[in-house]
């Protein structure tokens, strides 16, 4: 299985969301910028609208997960940036996954 770092730094954050694209579901907003690597790297982003420390931990969790497991179908090279929305709150496990899923084929990251 590839390892995928994650963002942390405050100004790869922003480069992401100032120079890549974006799509978004009901759940969930992603941004990808390819990196000039050979591997992924991932940052989620929950803000204090979505709920308590608890929930937001929750949501980190989920989306950290659904992505390890399908980690291996993923491209590699892109930068990418989940962001949280209030919808997600509540939702399952599969209906986290599936919104992933959906985003990463928008984008075309999937083989």
């Amino acid at each position: 299985m590839k390892q995928t770092e994650s963002l942390r730094k405050s100004q790869d954050f922003q480069r992401v969301y100032r120079k890549g694209k974006s799509y978004a579901n009901k759940y969930l907003v992603m941004y990808v910028l390819p990196n000039q690597t050979a591997e992924n790297r991932l940052g989620i982003s929950v803000s204090r609208k979505v709920g308590n420390s608890v929930v937001r931990h929750r949501m980190k969790r989920l989306i950290k997960e659904n992505y390890r497991r399908k980690e291996d179908q993923f491209r590699c090279g892109f930068d990418m940036v989940v962001i949280v929305r209030k919808g997600a709150v509540g939702k399952t496990y599969k209906e986290i996954g599936s919104a992933i899923m959906h985003l990463a084929h928008l984008h075309n990251l999937i083989d």
